[in-house]
């Protein structure tokens, strides 16, 4: 069975909820690091032609109605 218990790092210490760990006892533990404060936003890139020279089939002509 896996549980997950939340903490933080203070002073290069893990500091979790004592309740938390009362039934946890000798049991193994891993430790991951989360980067959920981070807010990274996902970066789109323009498009791009793979044949530069095919730019003038993309020209537009817009008229006015």
């Amino acid at each position: 069975m896996q549980r997950a218990i939340e903490g933080v790092i203070k002073n290069g210490k893990i500091v979790v909820n004592e309740a938390d760990l009362a039934s946890a006892e000798n049991a193994k533990v891993r430790i991951l690091i989360s980067d959920a404060d981070k807010k990274e936003f996902p970066r789109v890139y323009s498009p791009r032609l793979a044949h530069p020279e095919q730019a003038r089939e993309f020209r537009k002509l817009v008229l006015e109605p």
